[in-house]
């Protein structure tokens, strides 16, 4: 399926060191703020004026109410949350907000490699599963370069797109993130240029023995939270339940045979069959603890090394570099 490049609202999410606080934050007593309007005392002059510091001594119970904030003079004055920001955040400005950077370019435009994965490159979807596109991309070296910087991720809910800035990929796939390997492996892509290209071809790199922890620590986790629905609701999402026992047969093909085993065949109609509810729970949980003593076998027995090749991504991370800076 070969996507528009008429662009619907595009989510850009900035993982930097910025500042951030949720908007439904309560700011705790002593959080220093900044008044975002003139304080006007009875007679009609400013007491304080927009931008003065101040400190919460009294935080509201809800956002519906106000603080209470008391200023170097001492003086305290009540302001509502949309009246102040604290000091922190309104420091910053700018600097490192990669909002900036997008309202200035079509960052999608960098995309560089674009593939499938989930459900349908696992060659378990159905008619209701949706299309999930992964990839990255590689910004304008003006733009990296900038005080704004860009975005770590793009997405797209709408059309179920994901893309990490080339950098963050990277980083990814050296710690043996399943979705990151899963995208150097699935065998629906969809786009590729060059440089995409040379990564594929040495995409062996990031597998180590690295795969046990991250993908055996995941499973770990959600079985427990599964075990908790079925303690708590007497039902688990068997959607999930199929996918992490795939995940676990995935990790096992990768310690032995050092390849990402994407697209699911052997399994296909015993996890089709967990999918439609059709497998006890126990039976489940006793193919799991199976699975996982094969991983254990898998890890004590794998020639995997135990690190990636961090010197040989770096040496591509800045070529890549260097490709988008002689663009300009």
């Amino acid at each position: 399926m070969i996507l528009s490049d008429r662009r619907r609202k595009w989510g850009y999410l900035n993982l930097n060191k910025r500042v951030h606080h949720h908007s439904n934050l309560i700011f705790s007593v002593g959080t220093q703020v900044v008044a975002l309007r003139d304080l006007i005392g009875a007679n009609g002059r400013i007491l304080h004026p927009r931008g003065s510091v101040g400190v919460v001594v009294r935080p509201p119970r809800d956002l519906e109410h106000s603080y209470r904030v008391k200023f170097l003079d001492g003086v305290e004055e009540s302001l509502k949350s949309g009246e102040l920001t604290p000091l922190a955040k309104f420091k910053e400005g700018e600097i490192g907000d990669s909002n900036v950077t997008v309202e200035r370019s079509n960052l999608f435009e960098r995309v560089i490699f674009r593939c499938v994965i989930g459900s349908r490159a696992y060659g378990l979807d159905d008619e209701q599963s949706d299309i999930d596109y992964r990839g990255f991309y590689l910004p304008p070296a003006d733009l990296q370069w900038s005080l704004y910087g860009v975005p770590e991720q793009l997405e797209c809910e709408e059309t179920q797109e994901a893309y990490w800035e080339i950098q963050k990929f990277l980083i990814l796939a050296l710690k043996a993130n399943p979705n990151v390997l899963e995208c150097l492996y699935t065998p629906l892509v969809e786009k590729a240029t060059p440089l995409a290209e040379e990564l594929l071809d040495m995409r062996s790199i990031f597998l180590t023995r690295l795969v046990y922890q991250t993908y055996n620590g995941y499973v770990m986790s959600q079985f427990k939270k599964m075990q908790a629905d079925i303690r708590n609701h007497g039902k688990v999402k068997w959607k999930h339940v199929m996918h992490l026992i795939r995940l676990l047969i995935s990790g096992i093909s990768v310690l032995r045979h050092g390849f990402v085993p994407v697209k699911v065949e052997e399994y296909r109609e015993e996890l089709l069959s967990i999918k439609r509810g059709e497998v006890a729970w126990e039976e489940t949980e006793k193919w799991r603890l199976s699975l996982h003593a094969e991983f254990d076998k898998a890890l004590a027995e794998t020639k995997l090394p135990d690190r990636p090749d961090y010197s040989k991504a770096n040496d591509y991370l800045i070529k890549v570099r260097r490709e988008a800076a002689l663009e300009g």
